[in-house]
């Protein structure tokens, strides 16, 4: 009994020590919210009423691009666009609840979604179900980063099928929304917006925290197809393997950016500057937005290209190439490219190439632009490059201005044989320079590069040849003429080309060089060699920009003049005057002699045209086959040249079946359409 008591006794003690320290909480409670009252009461109201300025970039429209007579190549067209501002601090739910919302009153395209895209969403979707995919001690044991990998490699292709078309369309936004950085507007949908998706969009902003409907832009190319593969193409949103070059010189992950040839080439110039805008936040949510400078489109390109000329260009490849293959039925002609070039400036005309290529939505073969094949695919050219031979030889002293040479068949004591195309040892003739070149003598220049070499030909002796000296020396004085080396043309992508590699018992092989059919170029090397001829001696750095223009306004589709690119020359050959003349008669004589390679180029309706020219033609293999390249160099008027052209024709034929001669029937045409053009404009 007396220990019940006792018992009894402590029990309200307890309570009321609970009791008390119950009441020690709520006083200490009661006195801290009253000094956060009364003593930091206005710095808290301050705080909460704080709103930020942060000033972002917005993408303006990049710059045009012209022709050398101003018409549009390149424009800018208005479209209705979709954006997304991200908050400064990101909440998922709110972002995802936004998405779903945006997804009910626009169609999304979902084909961008990637397979990781889908996991990380489905995990989203069904956190439950993603959490059993480890155990407890999985969890526990596994790092963050290491637990969400092996997470997010349990998830099955039937958990993927959980996810809707609708789902799927959720995604593609989410997506969009969470690609760039805080404050920094992505578009979620700027092709193909309707009026009701505009609309719809405009009407419910309130409810959609970040979206906004603006106008946007896209390229549109009023030629088409012409020139394509050379005018280049933009992205849209950074490129991911230059994404910190980009954001480091100011650039938000959604621009677009040049992703080729002329695009990227001049991206500095056709960005524009951005137009600078501040947002104003409050508790990391944007409440208005306020202009702080204005942007400017990018500079525009004024191109040296004529458009009409290049048009017509590539219809004379197109009709020639189609007439070709269906008269001879040429197994493996299927490209062609022509360089048109000012031999005086460097500026470049046209540069037209086309390709058959497999279209998988017609099912057939079709002729595609390949204007970028000029420069970036190499070839044997032949014969076309005998007059960078003759001049070589000038230069390294072993040959000069009318000195004879026997062409007769070469028999060396090892039972190799060489011999010009039209001497197979009835017609032994001794022949200058000019003649030599006037009938593409094979002889004349193996001789040259036997000297080069330092070895004099004897009948029925080894080749004696410094194949070390010959190819060294060649290939330099070649390179002075842009054979073998970049042109410098301000473009991506240029090639030098293949230089080959002899064996040690192979040097035969620099004789092969001599008549272009050892080392490959490129057709607007080609071009630049050509023009270095027509103009008496100056290699000229071709360019396909003319200048660069200020934005123009309502009354002036062109600015002023921002820059002028000017003409360059990038080296002197070696010759002399009377070497380089002689080289030129050699041209004139293959067109406007008897017996000349290229006269189909001076007879009838082109007879006034005054064309110099050398023909090519290239032994070479295509895929297992033996077969003709055909090419051609030239330039007119004969007297003052106003225009240098170069043609390549790979795999015109295949050895031993008929030939033809599309190199010739391009040429006399391109050559043609040219001064047709000018008489009409003088008109």
């Amino acid at each position: 009994m007396r220990k019940n008591k006792k018992k009894k006794t402590h029990i309200p003690l307890r309570i009321n020590l609970l009791f008390f320290a119950v009441f020690i909480l709520f006083a200490a409670l009661i006195f801290r919210l009253g000094y956060v009252q009364i003593v930091h009461g206005e710095d808290a109201k301050r705080e909460l009423d704080r709103t930020e300025d942060v000033t972002v970039k917005t993408s303006v429209p990049r710059g045009l691009i012209y022709d050398r007579d101003h018409r549009p190549v390149v424009e800018n067209q208005a479209e209705r666009a979709i954006t997304y501002t991200a908050p400064k601090k990101f909440n998922q739910e709110e972002t995802l609840e936004t998405a779903k919302k945006l997804a009910k009153l626009i169609e999304k395209e979902t084909d961008k979604i990637t397979d990781r895209d889908k996991i990380d969403f489905w995990i989203l979707l069904h956190p439950d179900e993603a959490k059993a995919k480890l155990s407890d001690k999985e969890w526990a044991d596994l790092k963050n980063e290491e637990a969400a990998k092996l997470q997010r490699e349990r998830v099955t292709e039937a958990d993927l099928k959980m996810l809707s078309k609708d789902d799927l369309e959720v995604l593609a936004i989410y997506r969009e929304f969470t690609k760039g950085y805080a404050l920094d507007p992505q578009i979620v949908k700027n092709e193909d917006v309707s009026l009701e998706e505009f609309a719809r969009v405009s009407e419910n902003l309130n409810s959609l925290p970040g979206v906004d409907t603006t106008m946007d832009w896209e390229r549109i190319y009023p030629f088409e197809d012409t020139l394509r593969t050379i005018l280049g193409n933009v992205n849209s949103g950074l490129p991911a393997e230059k994404l910190d070059y980009y954001e480091a010189h100011g650039y938000s992950r959604s621009d677009r950016v040049g992703k080729s040839y002329l695009e990227l080439q001049y991206e500095d110039v056709l960005q524009g500057q951005k137009e600078k805008v501040k947002n104003v936040t409050k508790s990391g949510q944007i409440l208005e937005t306020e202009l702080v400078s204005e942007g400017a489109r990018g500079k525009d390109l004024v191109l040296t290209i004529d458009m009409e000329l290049q048009q017509k260009v590539d219809q004379i490849i197109e009709e020639e190439l189609r007439k070709t293959k269906a008269k001879y039925g040429t197994q493996l002609l299927d490209r062609a490219f022509v360089t048109l070039m000012d031999p005086n400036t460097g500026e470049i005309l046209a540069l037209s190439g086309k390709q058959y290529t497999y279209d998988e939505d017609e099912k057939k073969y079709v002729l595609r632009d390949f204007a970028s094949g000029n420069f970036t695919t190499a070839y044997v050219p032949g014969s076309a490059v005998k007059g960078a031979t003759v001049l070589t030889g000038f230069m390294t002293g072993v040959n000069h201005p009318g000195k004879w040479i026997l062409d007769e068949p070469l028999i060396f004591k090892d039972g190799t044989k060489k011999s010009s195309w039209f001497n197979g040892g009835c017609c032994n003739q001794s022949m200058d320079e000019k003649t030599a070149l006037m009938k593409s003598s094979n002889v004349y220049m193996f001789k040259t590069a036997m000297l080069i070499g330092g070895y004099q030909y004897q009948r029925g002796d080894y080749l004696g040849i410094d194949k070390v000296k010959a190819f060294e020396k060649m290939r330099y004085y070649f390179s002075q003429f842009g054979l073998g080396t970049m042109t410098g043309i301000d473009l991506p992508g240029e090639m030098s080309g293949y230089k080959g590699d002899p064996k040690t018992n192979e040097a035969g092989k620099a004789l092969d060089f001599a008549i272009g059919q050892f080392d490959t170029f490129t057709n607007l090397q080609l071009a630049q060699y050509v023009s270095t001829i027509a103009n008496g001696g100056n290699r000229m750095q071709p360019h396909i920009v003319k200048e660069i223009r200020e934005p123009g306004n309502e009354d002036e589709k062109l600015g002023p003049i921002a820059q002028e690119v000017q003409s360059k020359v990038l080296n002197r050959i070696d010759a002399t005057e009377n070497e380089i003349k002689s080289v030129q008669e050699g041209f004139w004589r293959v067109v406007h002699s008897s017996g000349g390679t290229g006269t189909a180029l001076g007879q009838g309706e082109y007879k006034n045209l005054r064309i110099a020219a050398k023909t090519g033609t290239a032994e070479t293999f295509d895929q297992g086959k033996s077969v003709w390249n055909l090419s051609l160099v030239a330039y007119a008027p004969y007297e003052n040249p106003e225009i240098a052209m170069s043609i390549i024709v790979p795999s015109a034929y295949l050895n031993g079946s008929t030939e033809n001669k599309i190199n010739s029937d391009i040429g006399k045409r391109v050559m043609k359409a040219y001064f047709d053009l000018q008489k009409e404009r003088a008109k």
